[in-house]
């Protein structure tokens, strides 16, 4: 009975502030939602370096709530905490990159093993292993090691921003954007969708199980670094490296230069 309730002073809070622009329901439905800023920010931090502060990443998932609460449209065929997230997830990215905390040795050595990757890949016709990859970096494996854990702290990044475009206004538009209203369907804009999900599918299929395993585990079951550590009875310190090789891996496939020999 209190779920119900609650459900339906939302949906004449969200009728508020559609139609009359009230900002008493603006402030109703940031705080109904700010529970999905703190979750957010939380999976995002566990992955970064120690001195990124959490309340920091909250103070920019705000920004991302706020914008996802004004550009909703309630009659879209998408829950509004789906979109929230990655609105919010969004927002918290571009205010790291906006910050450059990254080296840009880091960013240097991410896009040389990508390169690597899909070099390799084509090459050999399979995902090749570290000991191949470190040889064609002309790293010795503990270096290429050290290079994975160095990228682990930068790789803060959606599967579905893996291939986000840019719409007029400038923002980051990701795949659940392009979903269209099903009451006024855009063809082609729904097979492009359905084409990317299966990109996805395939390049994700084609990781090493235990990498496989670590994306379900992570962006399907959201489970944190720690929990699949104890999942696969690995250090937490493992997960993230392998996390690390995983999303490499699909950029490479997703967003490769179709490097040939």
């Amino acid at each position: 009975m209190q779920t119900k309730a609650t459900a339906l002073s939302l949906s004449d809070v969200w009728s508020a502030h559609r139609t009359e622009g009230s900002k008493q329901a603006r402030e109703q439905l940031l705080i109904a939602y700010s529970p999905l800023v703190k979750y957010v920010a939380g999976k995002l931090s566990s992955g970064l370096p120690a001195h990124v502060e959490e309340a920091d990443l909250i103070s920019y998932g705000l920004i991302g709530l706020i914008g996802a609460i004004e550009r909703f449209d309630p009659d879209r065929d998408i829950k509004f905490e789906t979109y929230a997230m990655t609105r919010i997830r969004g927002a918290i990215i571009d205010e790291l990159r906006a910050l450059d905390w990254v080296p840009r040795s880091v960013r240097s050595r991410a896009r040389e093993i990508e390169k690597a990757h899909a070099l390799l890949e084509h090459r050999l016709q399979r995902t090749p292993s570290d000991e191949e990859m470190a040889r064609e970096l002309q790293l010795t494996l503990a270096e290429f090691q050290e290079s994975l854990h160095k990228i682990a702290t930068s790789t803060v990044v959606a599967l579905d921003e893996l291939w986000a475009t840019s719409d007029s206004s400038g923002d980051s538009v990701s795949l659940l954007d392009t979903l269209q209203d099903p009451d006024a369907p855009d063809p082609q804009q729904l097979l492009d969708a359905a084409e990317q999900r299966e990109l996805m599918a395939a390049a994700i299929a084609d990781l090493p199980e235990r990498e496989r395993l670590v994306i379900k585990l992570y962006y399907y079951d959201n489970l944190t670094l720690r929990e699949i550590g104890e999942v696969l009875a690995v250090t937490e310190s493992r997960v993230s490296q392998m996390h690390t090789k995983a999303v490499l891996r699909l950029k490479s496939r997703l967003q490769g230069d179709n490097i040939r020999d």
